[in-house]
């Protein structure tokens, strides 16, 4: 558990005369410090605002479905309360699992040659929004989990678990039922690790860690991709 700010004042003399020592003198100050013991806070930002792609495997292993699909990523904004440092960040708030293959009928199916039709396919998402405000806001500080270079913060919100995720994304392996949020840098992850890990040991004491989650607008129910993973078609309803 942190400890709470104090907010005491401490002063240390070279005059023997000063009260300190029990004399009448006033003394000299040469150190005024604050001991400051201050229980800090790491926030971690998801916004609505999409900046990129990236693929992601669907971990299924089979020839017929796609390898990896296409996945829109959203600013994060990572930062502290005494430091006051912004570090920017790519995150995915996605979560695809596979439903079912479908086929695209057209001129092939008329001339009775149907193995030569485009296959589609189509991802169930199951993405974590705020339900009640435009912004919700989660501590996560008991959630965290260090290890074999991997970050993860997995708590539940009611019924749904939900699971940040910073490392190597060919080695996680999603659970369905599980909404994700994939962290994206350029060093598998571990430029945001390393930016927790010096963001905890700057502050000494253990920071509170909270995660705000900014609502978006419109939140697609599955996507249908090609056989490379490519979108095709968001769907809404």
């Amino acid at each position: 558990m942190s400890i709470p700010e104090l907010n005491l004042s401490l002063g240390l003399t070279d005059n023997k005369g000063s009260v300190f020592y029990a004399g009448d003198g006033e003394g000299e100050v040469v150190v005024r410090t604050d001991s400051a013991l201050k229980q800090h806070i790491i926030s971690i930002v998801i916004s609505e605002k999409q900046i990129g792609t990236i693929h992601l495997k669907t971990n299924l292993g089979e020839s017929k479905v796609p390898a990896e699909i296409e996945i829109p990523t959203y600013q994060m904004i990572v930062t502290d309360d005494k430091t006051e440092e912004k570090e920017m960040y790519q995150v995915t708030r996605d979560t695809y699992f596979f439903k079912e293959q479908k086929t695209k009928k057209g001129l092939w199916s008329f001339l009775g040659l149907k193995f030569l039709e485009t296959k589609n396919f189509l991802f169930e998402n199951i993405a974590f929004e705020p339900l009640k405000e435009a912004v919700e806001t989660y501590d996560i500080s008991k959630f965290r989990k260090l290890s074999h270079d991997e970050l993860t913060y997995t708590f539940q919100n009611e019924e749904q678990h939900i699971q940040i995720f910073a490392g190597d994304v060919n080695h996680l392996k999603m659970q369905k039922g599980t909404s994700y949020f994939v962290i994206v840098d350029e060093n598998k992850g571990q430029r945001f690790i390393g930016d927790i890990l010096y963001r905890e040991k700057f502050l000494k004491l253990t920071p509170k860690v909270k995660l705000y989650i900014i609502k978006r607008k419109t939140v697609s129910k599955a996507v249908e991709t090609n056989k490379q993973g490519q979108t095709e078609k968001l769907i809404y309803i």
